[in-house]
């Protein structure tokens, strides 16, 4: 549910599609004859009396009313009902024309008189589904477009709890709506302002960002509580409902505000699943795994890092730690935090902490560090790429930089490497075309390795497996020039079509098809 949903769960308007048949998506540019802001007006003989728009102002409904800011809803059933919308207006309120119920005609008529009042009172008209529009004042901006894009992207409710006063060049501040404080702009790298607590409602916040702007940050705020539910930490615990903060990490404005929020709402570290049992935080002895390698975080030793996160005990600096997967011991000497292009070598860490481990080739993702025990914790698991390219070398003289580079990339995650067991040729697979373009440029800079790209036509990777050794081998031989090899080894069958993978899929019943990596 977008701001939209909102919007209408709030003021109560039918989400049926068909009941907004009055206007197609063709004929959006009629309703604005005028770019959307004082279009042409109606003849003046159409334009309603005094009389009877007194005889229609029931469809005017107040519901949200304050000192501060009126939103109406309104749902005309005739151009006799604009004068009394037109009223509302004048008054400074925000009005939510519901149209859904109208004349496809009326509503044109409507729409183009309304966009110039609107226009005459320096306000805004915005279109908000196919038949609701919302008119605001001149105090009030019609605010949304971003968070709308950020629900529509990332399918979740959002809340702002920080809110903008200006932007750009006027920018002033925030407020902050989640501790009810002022924090106004000061254009400084190396200054973070003070909270200034202020009540809105009172003239205090006039003295602080003026009059003019005291009254239109009173409006939007009331609008972001007339359109967003309350913030509630327990839909956010549940991933259902996403704050938004506003500022600029560039200028150091806005971001505390943020790292505080977090602080007081994210969740205490959670048990954590490994395969043999779950691993409770509270435990006292220490267990974690790797979940991230970074390569060439110093380019001049080739050196990489293996971030690992704690799940359970504490962590100490120079203790002896089980590696599962290896099944030896090792001492960590300098482990370390980071804290942006900062990092500090730490002497003991806590469940829910995350260290940056020294690494020369020794860890995978999915690895597990212990006290002794054998436990296996998932990793996170490589989907199926999207795209798939062969990696060929472009410089000869460089095959060893190349190969180095390929694997040390590989390490990190971000793509993935299939060697073609029918003619030995590379292959990296992807989400997206920008992950061979980084490839590229990171092999040339951080390992002064050249590579070209060749297409090829793949559709999907799965990874087989059986519990018949003889189909899984029969198989092997019947698709021998679409199979190859993960860096772990596993069998990878690249299937060039969707058909030849669903023709596959009903020919070898007793073969697993997995896409993902982890199974």
């Amino acid at each position: 549910m977008c701001m939209i949903d909102g919007l209408r769960n709030v003021l109560g308007i039918n989400q049926d599609p068909e009941a907004d048949s009055y206007v197609d998506d063709n004929e959006e540019d009629d309703i604005f004859p005028g770019g959307g802001q004082g279009g042409s007006p109606a003849p003046e003989e159409a334009y309603p009396t005094q009389e009877t728009a007194k005889q229609h102002s029931n469809k005017v409904v107040n519901i949200n009313a304050t000192t501060q800011l009126q939103v109406v809803l309104v749902k005309p059933e005739r151009f006799d009902d604009a004068a009394a919308i037109a009223d509302q207006l004048n008054a400074k309120r925000t009005v939510v024309l519901n149209l859904e119920s109208t004349n496809k005609e009326v509503s044109r008529r409507l729409v183009d008189f309304l966009s110039g009042v609107a226009y005459a009172n320096n306000g805004q008209i915005k279109r908000v589904a196919n038949s609701t529009f919302i008119i605001t004042p001149y105090n009030v901006d019609i605010m949304g477009d971003l968070l709308d894009e950020l629900e529509e992207e990332l399918h979740i409710h959002v809340r702002p709890l920080t809110w903008p006063i200006e932007s750009g060049v006027r920018f002033k501040g925030v407020y902050n709506i989640y501790e009810h404080n002022l924090n106004l702009y000061q254009p400084s790298k190396q200054v973070v302002t003070e909270k200034v607590e202020v009540d809105i409602h009172t003239e205090e916040l006039d003295n602080q960002i003026g009059a003019q702007l005291a009254d239109k940050l009173r409006g939007e705020l009331e609008l972001i509580d007339g359109v967003y539910p309350e913030f509630d930490k327990e839909e956010y615990l549940k991933g259902e409902l996403a704050p938004v903060f506003f500022g600029s990490a560039l200028n150091n404005f806005g971001v505390q505000e943020l790292l505080d929020c977090f602080v007081e709402i994210a969740p205490s570290p959670r048990p954590v699943k490994a395969e043999e049992r779950e691993v409770e935080p509270e435990e006292p002895k220490f267990t974690g795994f790797i979940f991230k390698i970074t390569a060439n975080i110093d380019p001049n030793h080739r050196s990489c890092i293996a971030f690992c996160k704690i799940c359970s005990g504490k962590f100490v600096r120079n203790a002896p730690y089980l590696h599962v997967r290896h099944g030896k011991t090792m001492r960590f000497s300098s482990p370390t935090q980071f804290m942006a292009q900062r990092k500090t070598t730490v002497d003991e860490a806590w469940a829910g902490d995350i260290i940056g481990l020294p690494d020369n080739g020794t860890f995978k993702i999915g690895d597990t560090l212990t006290e002794g025990e054998a436990l296996h914790f998932k990793g996170l698991p490589s989907f199926s790429p999207e795209m798939f390219k062969y990696i060929e070398n472009a410089d000869p003289m460089k095959q060893k930089q190349l190969a180095k580079g390929i694997d040390q990339l590989m390490d990190e995650g971000v793509a993935q490497l299939f060697v073609n067991q029918f003619n030995g040729r590379k292959i990296i697979g992807t989400v997206g075309q920008l992950q061979f373009e980084v490839i590229q440029y990171r092999l040339l800079n951080e390992y002064n390795a050249s590579c070209r790209w060749e297409p090829v036509s793949l559709y999907k990777a799965c990874w087989v497996e059986s519990d018949d050794p003889a189909e899984l081998e029969a198989f092997k031989k019947r698709k021998y020039q679409y199979m190859a090899k993960d860096r772990e080894g596993r069998d990878v069958f690249l299937a060039d079509s969707g058909y030849v993978l669903q023709m596959a899929q009903m020919d070898f019943k007793h073969i697993k098809f997995h896409f993902t990596s982890e199974f």
